[in-house]
Formats: structure tokens, sequence, C-alpha cells
């Protein structure tokens, strides 16, 4: 496995202060220092659309140790790469199996799914992507990248074990320690220790559970992970007095990588592989940033999420020493839902815009979308912005 440095530090300290880290980091290194594992979420989900080769692709050339990918199986038993339970949210299949939208996305064929458009609905851009073969993720990796498998579905377990002692290119990359498995089902990663207890095996929860459960989790598993946000300094240890190695997901700014490596994470998925990569070896993580960044953003306001004027939003703020014109930026979140900022807006230097999902007055200083649907997740969101030109400029998490 890839190892870097270490930049926790002025980070860490900054971070625990409650102050501003500074936008590049001086990197550090120690003997005893061992950088994290770091994970594409999907492959780079927040640049591609999910769990498609051209995602795969670009989590493979960011930096990134790992790509994480999901493997389901068609009706005809086919192994495939799709994240959610339907195919609503990611593909065209409203237009292509107009009453067949809630249906459980194992229920197709293999054919099936091949007709669907699995990347239009991020931008047109990737219009005519396919919902990927398994066998397929391995012919996109590029350098040394290996892959993060989770089984999202019964019957997968037997599939990945044998494709990883079988098949040629999957048998490489475990051989090289390329690998890790991954899953939330207790008993199907039961059952894939079982088969194949060489390979490095994650147990994921979406919070750190007692100590009795963790350690029935290291009879099987090798480490544990979770989500960074309900992570704490009790959980984690547990997880350490286990003996289980511990990752994070979704990890999508600069100050929750701090945070997590202050908790001692060893392993961080994000959806912007290439900005973290860039984070922790102590660059630039925003080489286009023209000085608009997300400020902050009000996910849970007192009353409805919706209500006029004073609903959720998001905070942008020109940081920079001239005027920006924010016409048709976008912000988008990690469900891909989409906030574009319309015609006219512009910020002096210092300046901040709030862009409204719901109905309001239009004003120098805010912007309504005039939505009936609450997008901003009441617990938390992470959230990434383009300029008009596609040119990513920040990502934000809280």
């Amino acid at each position: 496995m890839k190892f870097r440095t270490l930049t926790l530090g002025t980070l860490a300290a900054c971070m625990l202060a409650g102050l501003a880290t500074p936008t590049v980091a001086a990197p550090t290194t120690t003997d005893s220092d061992q950088a994290p594992i770091l994970i594409g979420h999907r492959g780079a989900a927040g640049v591609a659309p999910e769990n498609t080769l051209a995602a795969i692709k670009a989590g493979s050339q960011s930096g990134a140790d790992f790509v994480e990918i999901d493997v389901q199986l068609s009706s005809d038993g086919v192994p495939f790469i799709f994240h959610d339970d339907t195919a609503a949210r990611t593909t065209n299949i409203a237009e292509v199996f107009p009453d067949r939208v809630k249906d459980p996305i194992t229920s197709f064929t293999w054919n099936e799914l091949q007709r669907l458009d699995a990347g239009s609905y991020f931008s047109a851009g990737f219009a005519g992507q396919k919902i990927p073969h398994f066998d397929a993720v391995a012919d996109v990796l590029t350098g040394e990248t290996g892959v993060f498998i989770e089984i999202k579905s019964p019957g997968v377990e037997q599939v990945v074990a044998e494709a990883l002692s079988n098949d040629p290119e999957w048998s490489a990359l475990e051989k090289a320690g390329k690998i890790e498995v991954l899953g939330f089902d207790a008993a199907s990663n039961k059952k894939f220790a079982a088969l194949a207890p060489e390979v490095p095996l994650q147990q994921l929860t979406g919070s750190v559970p007692s100590a009795p459960v963790l350690a029935d989790y290291a009879t099987y598993a090798d480490s544990f992970g979770t989500s960074y946000r309900s992570l704490d300094a009790a959980g984690a240890a547990r997880v350490k007095v286990a003996g289980l190695g511990l990752g994070v997901y979704t990890v999508n700014s600069g100050a929750a990588v701090d945070a997590s490596l202050a908790l001692g994470a060893e392993r961080i998925t994000g959806d912007f592989p290439q900005q973290i990569d860039r984070h922790l070896g102590g660059q630039k993580a925003f080489p286009s940033n023209n000085g608009v960044v997300i400020a902050g953003s009000v996910n849970d306001v007192p009353g409805d999420d919706l209500q006029p004027e004073t609903g959720e939003h998001v905070v942008l703020a020109n940081t920079g020493n001239r005027t920006i014109d924010v016409s048709g930026y976008v912000l988008r979140d990690a469900a891909n839902n989409i906030l574009r900022v319309g015609e006219g807006f512009k910020l002096v230097p210092g300046a901040e815009l709030r862009v409204f999902s719901g109905p309001g007055t239009n004003s120098a200083e805010a912007f309504y979308l005039g939505g009936s649907v609450g997008i901003l997740n009441n617990g938390g969101d992470s959230l990434g912005l383009w300029d008009a030109k596609g040119n990513l400029l920040d990502t934000f998490a809280n």
C-alpha cells in the first residue's frame, strides 16, 4: 500500500482550537507518522457520475490509494457496479422503463441495465455512461490504485471471492494487497470472511457500537468504518481497543479530514479524492479558486425548511480582492441535488450571497430558487462549488 506524510501538526491544532486552517499547510515528516489510506468514494463521485467507469478512472488518477465501488447482482446473475436499491436517482429509468421506476435494481437483467444512461443525471458531459460490469473496473485502473469492494446484495460474496481467486486481473490485485472488501451487513461479511479469510475485510456501521459488538466484529473483520460525523474520541478508542483499523466516510472537506485524522482515522473515504490528496500533501486543494468559497450552510432552520425568505440556504463569500460574477455557479450536494445561481449576481470583495432552495425575494445578498423540496440534510451535508465554466472551486461539509 502507498503511504504519504501526515500533515497533522498545525492543521489539527487549528481545528481543535476552533481556528481557521491555513490555505496551504506545510507538510511535516516524522518516523512515527503514517499517512492515511485515501479512498475515492464510488470512484470519485464528487467530480463524475458515481460508480461509472468515468468516476472510477477519475478516482484512480486522483492520487487516491484505492477507489471504492458497490457491487450488486442482476436478476440473471451478472455482477454490476451500482449503489442505490433503485435506479431512479442516478439513471434515466423514468424514460426507458417508466413502469419500473421503483423496482429493485436487482430485478433487472444485465441487458436491461445496459439500456440505462447512468451519466446524464450528473451533467451532459457524461451522457451515455453505462452501469459497469464488475470485471470492467480493473481495466480502467491506473498506476497502483487498488479497489475497496462494497458488497451490496446477497450472493455477491461468492462472486467476489471467486473473482479474487480465479480471475487473473482481480487475483493480481488481491495478491498485491490492493483489495479490501467491506459492507454494512454483518452476516454478509461473516460469509465473505469464511469464503476468503486472506482478504482484508471492513465492517461498516453508521456509528461506533459498544465494545462487545466491536469485539464480535474483530472475530472476522480487520477494520471498522463509520461516518466521520458520528465519530468521537470515545468511539475511536473503543475501535482501537478492539484491535480494528479505523476508517471514516464520506469526508469532503479539509476540516473534516483534519478532524478525522486527529481522532486516529487510518482510512479516509471521500467524493473528492484529488482535493483530499492535495490537502494531505500541503498543497492548494483548489487551484482554480478565484476567491469565491462556501462560507456556510444553514440546513435546519426554525420552522419549515422551505419557508419563504428564511428557509434552508448555502452562503457563498468572496474572499478575494476583485468583484466576481457568480451567475451560473453551481452548488451540488452528495445526493446530486443542484443549486444554480441565477443571472446578474456579482460579489464584491468581502460580500456574501445566500442561495436559498425555497421561495423568496431576490436581492443583492440573496438568491431564491423557489423549489418545493428541501434538499439539505438537516443532520449535515457535503457540498461542492463549481463556476459557470465547470471549474471546481471549493468543497464544504457540516
